[in-house]
């Protein structure tokens, strides 16, 4: 019962917690922005890192919302390298993972979703009240 969770599993883990640190207080990227960091998958030799991140101020100003995940996406993939030795000082690893950032869609998906459930049972309530008049 002691062993519930991998060590690869509590490693992401808290690497989640410190990338977020990191990139909350230590990058100063404008094209960042409002990072959030929504998981991190990582190899089993603890060599690789893929860091799952959602931009949160993806509205206003004249590019349109790809242009703005792809300009975060190519600041924090440039910044990986400062990113990975900050990351190194904040935990104690023999092999600090090679960061790469993705995007993470699933918080915009799970929004779209939402609202088309909720102008399905709009239209669903409009109607029933048409077929009662």
């Amino acid at each position: 019962m002691a062993r519930d969770f991998s060590r690869s599993q509590r490693v992401s883990q808290e690497m989640q917690k410190e990338i977020a640190i990191i990139l909350q207080r230590e990058v100063k990227d404008p094209r960042i922005g409002m990072a959030t960091v929504s998981g991190v998958e990582i190899s089993r030799d603890l060599a690789y890192a893929k860091v799952f991140v959602t931009f949160l101020n993806l509205s206003g100003g004249e590019k349109s919302e790809e242009e703005m995940v792809d300009d975060g996406l190519t600041a924090l993939n440039e910044a990986a390298g400062f990113i990975r030795s900050l990351l190194g000082k904040a935990m104690r690893l023999r092999i600090v993972p090679e960061l790469t950032f993705a995007y993470d869609n699933s918080l915009v998906e799970g929004m779209r979703m939402s609202n088309l459930v909720s102008n399905v049972v709009k239209n669903d309530e409009e109607r029933r009240h048409k077929e009662e008049e």
